[in-house]
């Protein structure tokens, strides 16, 4: 059984004008290339694929096609999951993770089928909270995975009760250092931070058309990937690992295009990816 949080409440986690303008964007938000993406097996994603498309789902009958795209565009955003995952570095079955800006929660219940950890998310949509709980109860898992309506600038979880914590493309709607302030706020000394996440050329980005519009899209504030490690440097967060993923994740976006699911937003990545104003970053970073 879902509530509606009290006035106050709501006034606690959304602070500001901004703020108020994203949560209700993705209250409000029912998109198919989500949802449907989710219903291929109940993982609920918000973020885009990696790595190189199957060819042959665009081969076959004409009828089942558009079903054959939208499995196999889940299975991309399901192995980049994985990838980021991968970079988190061992956790115990005793130990915490937290998914900061988590969406309606697929990569949280990925990181406790693959770690036994505990796993919690935060987002400052009411209705992706709901929803990704309601998805963890349906998997018998909620007694591990749980998730907060919260803001990933001020969680009021513990301090220092965090072996690894991720922003899955949800840097964008935030300022880095105050971000990156709570994570080292809420990690354990030798804890690591993984994010995946577009940003601009530092150079071209701001200039972009493409870029512009993907801002626009979204409602959200894409960073110059130099501010990254301005932010982290500041907070005690050092980089053990770059990873440009720019390339891996164009065959995801080409494929989408031939999709039923495709919004208008895919051509302004592709344009931003291949004439460089625009990166697929995964920074993994230690908290010192």
């Amino acid at each position: 059984m879902t509530t509606t949080p009290a006035p106050e409440a709501s006034a606690g986690v959304l602070r500001t004008a901004y703020q108020k303008s994203v949560a209700e964007y993705w209250n409000n938000e029912k998109d198919p290339v989500n949802l449907r993406l989710g219903d291929v097996d109940g993982l609920y994603h918000h973020h885009y694929g990696l790595g190189d498309y199957d060819p042959s789902v665009l081969e076959g009958p004409e009828e089942t096609r558009d079903a054959r795209i939208i499995e196999e565009l889940h299975r991309l955003e399901s192995a980049q999951a994985d990838v980021l995952l991968d970079h988190l570095g061992p956790i115990a079955p005793d130990q915490r993770v937290l998914d900061a800006g988590c969406g309606r929660g697929g990569t949280s219940i990925m990181a406790n089928a693959r770690f036994g950890c505990r796993a919690d998310g935060v987002s400052i949509s009411r209705k992706q909270v709901d929803f990704a709980n309601e998805q963890a109860r349906k998997r018998g898992v909620d007694d591990k995975v749980r998730y907060h309506f919260a803001n990933m600038l001020d969680t009021g979880l513990p301090t220092g009760a965090f072996q690894g914590i991720w922003n899955n493309e949800s840097t964008m709607y935030v300022d880095l250092f105050e971000l990156f302030a709570e994570h080292a706020r809420q990690l354990a000394y030798g804890g690591r931070y993984v994010t995946i996440t577009g940003c601009s050329n530092d150079v071209t980005g701001l200039r972009s058309k493409a870029v512009s519009r993907i801002d626009e899209h979204y409602t959200c504030n894409i960073h110059p990937r130099s501010t990254y490690f301005k932010a982290m440097a500041a907070n005690g967060l050092v980089p053990i690992n770059v990873v440009d993923l720019t390339a891996a994740t164009i065959p995801y976006w080409e494929l989408r295009a031939q999709s039923s699911l495709a919004t208008g937003v895919e051509d302004p990545f592709l344009t931003a990816y291949k004439e460089g104003s625009f990166h697929y970053l995964l920074i993994a970073a230690d908290r010192i």
